[in-house]
This record gives C-alpha cells, sequence and structure tokens, in this order.
C-alpha cells in the first residue's frame, strides 16, 4: 500500500472543500457590513458553518478507515505521511478560500439580498442559484485578489491578541480528529478512547472560537453598518483572520505529534 492512494485522495478534497469553505466564510461577514443587513448575513454564516460540520462529519469515518487498513496490512508507518498530506491539504483549501474572497464577497452580497428579498427562505436562494443564468452571471463577478488589498490595512489597529487565539484555535480544529486517530495508533489498547477525544477537542475548539473570536468580527462588522467604524478596517481585520486561519493550518503540522501524545497519555486516566 502506497503513502497517496485513492482514499488519501478523496478524504483530502473533502478537507481542502470544508477549509475553503470556512475561509470564504469570513467574506459573508464583509458582504453583509457591505449591504448593511448583518443578521441576513449571520443566517447564510450560519448555513455555510452547518455544510462544513457535515462534511466534516463525513469525513471522519472514511479517515478513521486508513488508520483500520495500516493496522490490518501491517503498515502503521505510512499513517503519519497520510495524515500530514491531509493536513496540507487543509492549508491548500485556506489558500484557495482566501484566493476566492474577492469574488465570493461580491456574490455572497447579492445572495444576502436575495436572502432579504425572499423573507429569509434560504432554499428559495438555493433553487435560483443553481440555474444556468446565475452560473453565467457569476462568473462576470470572478475578481483575484489585489495588492491594494493590503494596503487597506493598518497595522496599528491590528488586534495580534486575537490574530494568535485564531491561529491556535485553528491548529487545535484542524488536527483534532487526526490527532485522535494517531494517538490510537500510539495507545492500541485504548483505540475507543482515543478515537472519541476528538469530539471534545474540537467541541474546545468551537466553544473557543464562539466565545473569543467571533463576538468581536461580529461587532466590527455592526459598527460598519451603524457608521462607527470603516469598511476598510473591517477588511483589514478579515483578511489578518483569515491570514491567521492559513497560519494555524501550517503551525497544525507542529502540533499534530504532540497533540496524539497528549491524548494517549490523557485517555490512560480514563479507563
Amino acid at each position: 500500500m502506497g503513502m497517496i492512494t485513492g482514499n488519501v485522495i478523496m478524504i483530502s478534497l473533502f478537507i481542502l472543500i470544508i477549509h475553503s469553505i470556512e475561509t470564504l466564510a469570513y467574506s459573508v461577514r464583509l458582504s453583509g457590513a457591505r449591504v448593511k443587513l448583518i443578521a441576513s448575513a449571520l443566517s447564510l454564516f450560519n448555513t455555510m458553518v452547518i455544510v462544513s460540520r457535515m462534511s466534516n462529519m463525513i469525513q471522519q469515518p472514511f479517515t478513521g478507515g486508513l488508520v483500520d487498513r495500516a493496522r490490518n496490512s501491517h503498515q502503521l508507518e505510512l499513517i503519519d505521511d497520510q495524515i500530514r498530506v491531509l493536513i496540507g491539504a487543509s492549508t491548500v483549501g485556506t489558500i484557495i478560500g482566501i484566493l476566492l474572497m474577492p469574488t465570493f464577497v461580491a456574490l455572497f452580497s447579492r445572495a444576502i439580498i436575495e436572502l432579504s428579498n425572499e423573507r429569509g427562505s434560504i432554499l428559495t436562494v438555493l433553487k435560483k442559484s443553481f440555474t444556468i443564468d446565475m452560473f453565467k452571471r457569476s462568473f462576470k463577478h470572478f475578481r483575484m485578489p489585489r495588492l491594494s488589498y493590503l494596503k487597506e490595512i493598518d497595522l496599528k489597529e491590528i488586534p495580534y491578541k486575537l490574530f494568535l487565539i485564531n491561529l491556535i484555535v485553528t491548529a487545535i480544529y484542524t488536527i483534532g480528529v487526526l490527532s485522535a486517530l494517531y494517538a490510537s495508533v500510539l495507545a492500541p489498547e485504548r483505540t475507543t478512547s482515543t478515537t472519541m477525544a476528538s469530539g471534545l477537542i474540537n467541541g474546545i475548539a468551537t466553544i473557543l472560537l464562539a466565545l473569543l473570536i467571533d463576538p468581536k468580527i461580529s461587532v466590527l462588522a455592526d459598527d460598519v453598518v451603524n457608521n462607527r467604524g470603516s469598511y476598510a478596517k473591517l477588511k483589514g481585520i478579515s483578511i489578518m483572520m483569515v491570514s491567521s486561519r492559513l497560519f494555524g493550518t501550517i503551525f497544525a503540522q507542529v502540533l499534530f505529534i504532540p497533540g496524539a501524545k497528549y491524548i494517549a497519555w490523557v485517555t490512560q486516566f480514563m479507563t
């Protein structure tokens, strides 16, 4: 069995899509502030998060299958490299999300207005979106990031503490399931307890995200809508946040093995 198998490629594509969606979710708040419809924007944002979480749940059993196949074929040494490929896919997905942000800010702005016009019917908006005419119109809004976006960032206004927190939370979320699976290799006698620990890790990361990061960005978006803040500042902060997310996926490569060893150590007190 080689390191890059069909299953590794399939799981990598899942992870790539998940991280692209979660990166593009930052575009929703920008779009909401742009069209001054924050509540409708949050509804669209929550829909994207649900899609991302569901995709994450779907790929987890397939990822677990990698460990099972490697164990059955007595090639457990491949798991380390295969998981690092999966973590790399999260970095690629984040980069794709960053590159597509300007395009999706324009598309989400129109989707939020449409959602407001349809009185909150997500299904109706989706039905209208997946038409040939809408796809043709979407291509007209395609644009790549420009260096001019970076000029709008005021380094003095960047909340470096928030940058660091988002980086760490992203790294934990990226390797939560993967470190738990690798911990089952390090401690085969506690396979079930180490694997189930992934839910706890991702839960903690989600709570930290909801308590420490999301409210800060939401307040900034509200300030723009209420003319207490500038859209340029919100854009600069959003670029900073997706950048910290990118570095978080890279830091996950460093955190992966220590995280697995920590899970293996902790679970010995749970059995």
